[in-house]
């Protein structure tokens, strides 16, 4: 957030303090978009934007719906409970989904690409980034590619480059201009497990006639980020490391380079953060001896004078009343959801969730989820119970490995408070009421304390004991989330009044 200190105009890192990993970023105008991986969630690719590279908010999502394979949709049987991570096996597409997308404007459109590692790689374009993108097109199939951006240079030709899944090598292909055809079947240009471990992430720039790569290395907790320089795009390219670990940042990698219109230089990547996910850190960039120096001579800022810009006053959307008859965009599903099974509609003022038939949490469609926001939250919910039917669960989870949560269980027309984690349901007592209070409070060491309430005004009582959250859940952090779910064959429903986050 941006203070005013001895009259000049500072940050502090992180920028975002939630999870929208492998940002990638471009400015076209005044205005500056970043778009993120989503992996199994839905709708997929969030954009945000912002006016001064600190302060963002959601426009819009690339993807209305994860359409590349049935598993998008929960196809049991699968592998999974609520104790068990992995392996996700055939029915799901936890981790999978979309994975490190790149932005750019070229002729008037925005361009976003991004791989699946099941499926391929894909693109799409807008003319708005907040309003609706074309059909994706898949550019490159099969399974195994990861880390898609295109080039297009200055005669017009165009490119794109990308990785493997197992990070590394580089791989080159021409593609035709309109970024839906590739030319050939690729070509190696950089590999080099020595000095360029672990290589991913590429972004495709030209500056002063030289070509660059920039591109983490060493891995998501602990790596730095290598820039690489050829006078070709297709190289022999020379390596740089222009970020390294600091300041507490033990992987501050994975990014995008930005230029204001003044010309000072920005570099906003992620740094892992447990439970809080991957989180965006922005960096100023010099360059010198056309070599990028990125933070404080390589090493990150924890705080830095603002980029040179006005200020603005954007924030991430989060509390939600269920008021509009439409879903606010800071919200996503866990996979695809059915869309015949959820309403703001049929009650107005609410959001209707109809249970779906699971046995296990992981396995629920309709699981509504946010990304959490740190360094801490309190998140609050109301819940109206008279749709229940026996063996529903219904309420409110930080949404991860272990999905620890605390709720409503039905059994024989009776309704239980109880708290869950790891699958280890835990009765706390009978509710008698027609409606509940759901709490979490989130803190800075990456716990949770549920709590429920009555009413509005209290008081809070404490449901289940002080939970630690998982570090990395499927790639990505713990996220509020409400649901419902039934084991039985009768299905009930949840009336959600609203949602409601403070920080």
């Amino acid at each position: 957030m941006a203070w005013s200190v001895a009259g000049a105009a500072e940050y502090a890192n992180p920028v975002i303090y939630a999870d929208y990993s492998d940002p990638d970023v471009i400015r076209v105008g005044s205005d500056y978009y970043l778009v993120a991986s989503s992996f199994h969630f839905s709708p997929g690719i969030p954009v945000l934007t912002s006016r001064d590279l600190v302060h963002w908010k959601i426009a819009g999502h690339v993807l209305p719906r994860l359409n590349f394979h049935p598993s998008y949709d929960m196809v049991p049987p699968f592998p999974l409970t609520d104790a068990v991570s992995k392996p996700v096996g055939d029915g799901l597409r936890y981790a999978g989904g979309v994975w490190a997308p790149s932005i750019r404007f070229h002729n008037g459109l925005f361009y976003v690409y991004w791989a699946t590692p099941g499926e391929g790689i894909f693109m799409s374009t807008a003319k708005d980034p907040a309003g609706a993108w074309s059909e994706p097109t898949l550019v490159l199939a099969g399974a195994g590619y990861e880390d898609p951006c295109p080039f297009w240079d200055d005669d017009g030709k165009a490119y794109l480059v990308h990785s493997k899944v197992g990070a590394g090598p580089g791989i080159l292909h021409a593609m035709s201009p309109d970024g839906k055809t590739l030319y050939d079947a690729g070509k190696t240009i950089i590999e080099d497990k020595v000095n360029l471990p672990i290589f991913e992430g590429p972004k495709v720039y030209k500056r002063n006639g030289y070509y660059y790569i920039f591109a983490p290395i060493g891995g998501v907790e602990t790596g730095p980020q290598a820039v690489l320089r050829s006078k070709t795009i297709d190289g022999p390219y020379e390596t740089h490391l222009a970020l390294k670990p600091g300041n507490g940042l033990k992987g501050p990698h994975q990014g995008g380079y930005v230029e204001t219109p003044s010309g000072q230089g920005w570099f906003i990547h992620f740094n892992s953060t447990g439970a809080f996910g991957r989180i965006a850190h922005l960096q100023p960039v010099v360059w010198k001896d056309d070599w990028p120096i990125m933070g404080d001579n390589g090493t990150p800022v924890l705080k830095h004078a603002a980029p040179d810009v006005q200020a603005s006053d954007y924030k991430l959307q989060d509390s939600d009343e269920f008021s509009s008859t439409t879903l606010g965009l800071q919200w996503s599903w866990n996979h695809n959801p059915d869309n015949t099974r959820w309403s703001l509609s049929k009650r107005p003022g609410f959001m209707r969730i109809e249970a779906s038939q699971s046995t296990y949490l992981v396995g629920a469609r309709n699981t509504l989820t946010q990304i959490l926001q740190g360094p801490q939250s309190e998140i609050t919910t109301r819940m109206e119970l008279g749709g229940l039917a026996d063996t529903q669960r219904a309420g409110l989870s930080l949404f991860g490995v272990k999905v620890p949560w605390a709720g409503i269980v039905r059994e024989e027309g009776v309704n239980y408070l109880t708290y869950s984690n790891a699958g280890e349901e835990t009765r706390i007592a009978k509710i008698d009421a027609s409606a509940v209070i759901l709490r979490a409070v989130v803190k800075e060491d990456q716990t949770v304390q549920f709590s429920y309430a009555l009413n509005e005004k209290g008081p809070y009582t404490n449901v289940g004991p002080v939970t630690q959250l998982a570090k990395f859940s499927w790639w990505k952090g713990s996220r509020p989330a409400v649901f419902t779910y039934v084991k039985g064959d009768k299905a009930g429903y949840i009336d959600v009044d609203w949602f409601r986050v403070a920080h």
